[in-house]
């Protein structure tokens, strides 16, 4: 499963708030939502976010195993 708690760490780390990526880089609430409840999002919604933050895909999101 993928998860985006990377994403929450760096946002943080570069003092961006939800708000601004709403407001100033026009990141809609509902993917918002859909980081926050890890669901799944575009490739090109992450390139978007790497340019925004400056970093790399891994710096975003990781790949964790589920349990079975």
């Amino acid at each position: 499963m993928i998860v985006y708690d990377p994403f929450w760490k760096i946002l943080k780390e570069r003092g961006i708030s939800t708000y601004a990526l709403i407001n100033r880089y026009g990141i809609s609430s509902n993917t918002i939502h859909r980081l926050r409840h890890n669901m799944g999002v575009t490739t090109g919604l992450i390139d978007e976010l790497c340019r925004i933050l400056q970093c790399r895909p891994e710096d975003i999101l990781q790949y964790v195993p589920e349990e079975k």
